[in-house]
């Protein structure tokens, strides 16, 4: 697989269908992480991503492009509270893992009125 589609694996077992079952084939054990709500490692995502889950997210992926190690994911993500964010996941690979995330997260977008009339996604 090149770095996109593992990526693209990523999120349809973890973030859309709950399966962590093949995390230890998907990331590093040392996972870097620059998210300010998340601790580094995969133990610190799995912590993470119990909670998240909980949230009964809904991912709709807008784009997935990579460069070289760097894989971009644009999506919208509703939560089960109504909340709806706005994202862009960086992922750096190596060795066809994921091993370092950063994110930038719109938080509560779902009653935003752009300037420009356009929508958001």
């Amino acid at each position: 697989m090149n770095n996109k589609q593992v990526v693209q694996k990523f999120y349809d077992e973890v973030f859309m269908n709950g399966d962590l079952s093949n995390l230890d084939n998907l990331m590093q054990d040392n996972y870097i992480q620059h998210s300010p709500e998340v601790k580094n490692g995969k133990s610190g995502f799995m912590e993470f991503i119990k909670f998240f889950l909980k949230l009964d997210p809904k991912i709709d992926i807008i784009n997935i492009s990579a460069d070289h190690d760097y894989v971009y994911v644009f999506f919208k993500c509703t939560l089960n509270n109504g909340h709806i964010n706005k994202v862009c996941d960086v992922y750096r690979l190596e060795n066809n893992k994921l091993s370092e995330h950063w994110d930038i997260i719109e938080k509560n977008v779902e009653d935003v009125k752009t300037a420009s009339g356009n929508p958001l996604f």
